[in-house]
C-alpha cells in the first residue's frame, strides 16, 4: 500500500470515528444552542488559537456568508480577527484575556460562544468560556483532548478524540461543517 493510500484510508476513518453516539449527541446540543441564540436575536462568538483561530474565522464566514444555501447572513463573530483589540488586550493585561475581554464588551445573555482548542488547555479560551457561563452566555467547546478543563466550563463539550493534532484538526473541521449545515437546516423556514 502506498503512503498516499494509507493517508486516504486514515482520513476516510474520520467520519467513522465521529459517528459515535456521544459526539452525535453533543453536536446536536451545540446546534440547538446556536439555533436558539439566533432565533432570539443573539450572536455566536467563536475563538481559538493557531489552527483553531483559522477554524473560528472559517466557521464564522460560513455562517455570515453561506454554507450550503442562499439565505440571510447569521450573526457569527470570530474573536480572532481584530488584531488591534487582541494586541492591546495582551499588552495591557495578558494574552489570557484576549477573548474574555472582547466577550465582556460584545456578548450579552442569550448569546453563545464556541471555544475551539485541540488540546483543551489554552488559558485564553478557558477564560472566555468561564466568563460566558457566569454572564448567561451559552458556553460550547470543541476539542480532541480526553481529559480537559474545558469540560468544567462548557455547557456542551464536543470531544472528537484523536492522538495527533492534525487528525484532531481534521475531525474538528468535519464537526464544524456539520454544525453549519445542521444550523442552516434547522433555521430553514423559520428565519429564512
Amino acid at each position: 500500500m502506498s503512503r498516499y493510500t494509507e493517508l486516504i484510508n486514515q482520513r476516510e476513518g474520520l467520519t467513522m470515528a465521529l459517528s459515535n453516539r456521544v459526539v452525535e449527541e453533543s453536536v446536536i446540543k451545540c446546534v440547538n444552542a446556536i439555533s436558539k441564540a439566533f432565533l432570539a436575536g443573539g450572536k455566536l462568538f467563536i475563538c481559538g488559537n493557531g489552527g483553531s483561530a483559522a477554524d473560528a474565522q472559517h466557521m464564522a464566514a460560513e455562517l455570515v456568508g453561506r454554507f450550503g444555501e442562499e439565505r440571510p447572513g447569521l450573526p457569527a463573530i470570530a474573536l480572532t480577527t481584530d488584531s488591534s483589540a487582541i494586541t492591546a488586550i495582551a499588552n495591557d493585561w495578558n494574552y489570557e484575556y484576549v477573548f474574555k475581554r472582547q466577550l465582556e464588551a460584545l456578548g450579552r445573555p442569550g448569546d453563545v460562544i464556541l471555544g475551539i482548542s485541540t488540546s483543551g488547555a489554552y488559558k485564553n479560551v478557558l477564560a472566555a468560556l468561564a466568563h460566558a457561563r457566569m454572564q448567561g452566555i451559552g458556553s460550547l467547546g470543541l476539542t480532541g483532548a480526553t481529559d480537559t478543563m474545558m469540560q468544567h466550563v462548557c455547557d456542551v463539550l464536543i470531544n472528537v478524540g484523536g492522538s495527533s493534532t492534525p487528525i484532531i484538526q481534521e475531525r474538528m473541521l468535519v464537526v464544524e461543517h456539520t454544525i453549519c449545515q445542521l444550523v442552516e437546516e434547522k433555521l430553514r423556514g423559520i428565519l429564512f
